[in-house]
């Protein structure tokens, strides 16, 4: 069989994957996943989520939670990423995430430089999205639990185009945010939201 594993998941240790998505938009929450794969039931087109199409997004998440021997979310409102900045609601949300295991995991590996605190062995991997498949599966997780919440808020906060761009500063968003104003989910401590104050 194929071997799928990255090289911190090339033993039999439960090796928990750990991404986040929304730290760019001006609106609604961040969300992170954390995801033990089983090496006996592996999913197939694993990569960033990024660059993978919404709709394979979708089939994928599926997969993954099937498949997975554990998956975790967790979620940090707007109103928190203001409070404490959005790194460290990036932060906070991946402890969430990891504390929603209902398998704790033996090692865990996060995306990108920096590493929450928590009672397991950790280490950060730049990119580890593109390379790591339990972190791209916690990727693409995060991806289309976010995106389906923005797309949730898009008929609570009519006119805004939230089901569209996300809640990334896009030039229909901010465009919006000209005519309608900031609603109850925008992020006050970003810029383009600071601004209209």
């Amino acid at each position: 069989m194929k071997n799928l594993h990255g090289p911190f998941e090339s033993d039999q240790r439960l090796i928990a994957g750990v991404d986040e998505a929304g730290r760019g938009p001006l609106a609604g929450p961040v969300v992170a996943a954390a995801v033990i794969l089983d090496p006996c039931n592996p999913v197939s087109g694993l990569k960033d989520s990024k660059k993978i199409s919404a709709a394979k997004r979708l089939v994928l998440a599926e997969q993954i939670k099937s498949n997975a021997i554990s998956w975790g979310i967790g979620r940090v409102d707007n109103w928190e990423i203001d409070r404490i900045n959005i790194l460290q609601a990036s932060l906070l949300a991946m402890t969430k995430a990891i504390a929603a295991l209902r398998v704790k995991p033996d090692h865990v590996v996060i995306d990108g430089n920096q590493c929450p605190k928590v009672a397991y062995s950790i280490e950060a991997i730049v990119k580890g999205d593109e390379t790591v498949p339990s972190i791209s599966a916690a990727s693409i997780l995060a991806k289309v639990l976010r995106d389906k919440e923005m797309m949730e808020m898009d008929s609570r906060y009519p006119g805004y185009g939230f089901a569209q761009h996300k809640g990334y500063p896009t030039k229909d968003h901010l465009s919006a945010l000209a005519h309608l104003g900031i609603c109850e989910i925008h992020r006050r401590s970003y810029a383009p939201v600071l601004r209209m104050l």
